[in-house]
């Protein structure tokens, strides 16, 4: 389908599709397509959303950051081994679209998957985290969600729900104000919480999600700026 039909398309959808979402498989490796994409949707005034591994060169990268609307990050676990070994690729490129993202002006947020075993260690969950506070800052969103064994790592176990709430903890000690845990639907971590008063802005079960005591993006109980793309 041309760029152009795509977003035609979207536009002519019944509800109107309010954005683009490029992902499954990895959408960097059809970057140029993606980016003629995104132009066309913008056009027509759409939003455009990708879910990338973040395995980026800079001049891509800073093309698809000013077409998007939101990115999401897989970031896949914070040392060289994890990456090499089990990813088959790079870390440091992805540190370094993080740290574009940061400085972009556009949303985005991060996924860990915590896989038993392999990347679940409490010590470097908590020196990922500093790094995301201190790098990206303490409002970007970060996702702790659950394994399920499938295609090459069936010899490992489903993640313990524990396990993604004491990340949570963790992140949250080390100053994130927005960690939750994912894909353990009703475990208590995927709501979004106002970071001053504690009160539910976002309420959250698996894929449902319900505006609470929010206003035009500010808690409608202490008035304090919830980041985010709200309209």
């Amino acid at each position: 389908m041309s760029p152009e039909n795509l977003a035609k398309a979207a536009a002519a959808s019944s509800p109107k599709c309010r954005a683009v979402a490029y992902t499954y498989s990895e959408p960097t490796i059809f970057t140029e397509y993606m980016i003629d994409c995104a132009k066309a949707a913008r056009d027509l005034r759409l939003g455009n959303v990708v879910v990338t591994n973040g395995f980026i060169a800079d001049e891509p990268g800073k093309e698809l950051c000013s077409l998007m609307t939101a990115i999401k990050i897989d970031f896949k676990g914070f040392t060289d081994k994890f990456y090499q070994e089990i990813c088959a690729g790079q870390r440091q490129p992805v540190l370094d679209t993080l740290k574009r993202l940061a400085g972009s002006g556009v949303w985005f947020e991060i996924v860990n998957l915590v896989i038993p075993r392999l990347n679940d260690n409490m010590d470097e969950i908590k020196r990922m985290s500093a790094w995301i506070v201190k790098e990206l800052g303490p409002n970007v969103p970060v996702h702790f969600t659950r394994f399920h064994g499938a295609y090459k790592l069936t010899n490992l176990p489903d993640t313990p729900v524990a396990t993604l709430t004491k990340a949570r903890e963790v992140a949250m000690a080390e100053g994130c104000n927005f960690a939750y845990t994912g894909n353990a639907p009703g475990e208590g971590g995927e709501n979004t919480y106002c970071p001053k008063c504690k009160s539910v802005m976002v309420d959250r079960y698996g894929m449902s999600a319900t505006i609470k005591d929010m206003a035009k993006g500010k808690c409608a109980k202490c008035g304090t700026a919830i980041p985010g793309v709200w309209e």
